[in-house]
């Protein structure tokens, strides 16, 4: 089922450091003398993305290593975050909100996180002949601990009003809860950050119940999971907490087992606010369109994929003006590949 031609379309959860071009890595990676299993963007694929279910989570991040072996500088960052917004406009998506861990990025080359986000956001800000609108959200990798993940919240800070709007959680849920970042978030909503917790993917229902009473997240990351508890789904509904639903992702790191199984049709039926994103598109090897084809599949009503879309520009963290603003450029075709400005 085809998205709406009348509506913005809109990716609210889409991984910047799961998103470059197979030919930017072989390219990088020749420019700098790194080596790479392959020669050619076709024979690196299966080495960079996944095209089935995998057994366990670290192998999905296995496809990451690759990417981040060629972000060898800040010229590479500017590259790749350059190169997200080509080809989310080339998907037809009106408004993007890109994702990044700055330390995840600087994991093989010692870049300064802070340096990172501020070239990610620079680059955001000078893509001014893009008709696209995009914000960025930076990540506390749990996995790194309270300290590392401190380094991230303080970049994030730096760059706040420069582009980055919000303040996410993301990495091993199971072995990292989210009581260990409490005091991160009230921080970043003390400076007017927008919060989000990646949450119900690897943990149970309870670290959506967590993330949402404790971190005051306002949008949850997949948040399957909450389907086991009818007390969590009310509480998402009541709060008004728009969940970043990611179909194909939760069905390669099975977090559902078959697509019949996802909760977001529950979801949407139980008045929650559910959207619909790519997750990591360059590892998935799919785009929004792809993920809007599946919704047949979950037997949604065509009021309801409308619905489903137009969460996507409610859950923005956009001004109502600029969600305004958005839903005209839809509502005008020929305004759309005007390069946007904000009002």
């Amino acid at each position: 089922m085809a998205a709406r031609k009348d509506i913005p379309l809109v990716d609210l959860h889409r991984h910047l450091d799961g998103t470059v071009r197979p030919a930017t890595i072989l390219e990088l990676a020749r420019q700098h003398g790194i080596a790479l299993p392959a020669d050619t963007a076709a024979e690196l694929r299966p080495f960079i993305q996944i095209d089935r279910p995998v057994a366990t989570l670290p192998e999905f991040f296995q496809r990451f290593d690759l990417l981040l072996r060629v972000l060898v500088d800040y010229d590479a960052v500017y590259r790749v975050a350059r190169e997200n917004l080509e080809d989310a406009w080339a998907e037809g998506i009106d408004y993007v909100e890109l994702r990044f861990s700055p330390l995840f990025m600087a994991a093989v080359h010692p870049l300064d996180p802070l340096e990172i986000t501020r070239t990610i956001c620079r680059a955001v800000r000078e893509a001014t002949d893009l008709p696209i609108q995009a914000n960025l959200i930076v990540i506390m990798s749990r996995q790194l601990g309270p300290a590392g993940c401190w380094q991230e919240l303080e970049a994030a800070l730096a760059c706040a009003g420069q582009g980055v709007v919000a303040l996410d959680l993301a990495g091993d849920e199971a072995n990292y809860p989210g009581q260990l970042f409490v005091e991160h978030f009230r921080r970043a909503r003390a400076a007017g950050l927008h919060t989000i917790a990646h949450a119900g993917e690897a943990a149970g229902p309870e670290s959506v119940r967590q993330a949402v009473e404790q971190l005051g997240a306002e949008r949850i990351g997949h948040a399957v999971r909450a389907a086991e508890d009818p007390a969590v789904v009310q509480l998402l509904a009541e709060r008004g907490i728009a969940v970043e639903s990611c179909l194909t992702s939760n069905l390669q790191t099975l977090t559902v087992r078959s697509l019949a199984e996802h909760p977001l049709p529950r979801f949407l039926r139980h008045g929650i606010r559910v959207t619909l994103n790519t997750d990591d598109p360059g590892i998935s090897a799919i785009d929004l369109p792809h993920e809007y084809s599946l919704l047949e599949q979950l037997a949604l009503s065509p009021a309801e994929v409308r619905q489903v879309q137009l969460n996507g520009v409610l859950a923005a963290f956009l001004s109502p003006a600029e969600k305004e603003q958005l839903l005209e450029r839809r509502r005008r075709p020929e305004s759309r590949n005007i390069p946007w400005t904000s009002p």
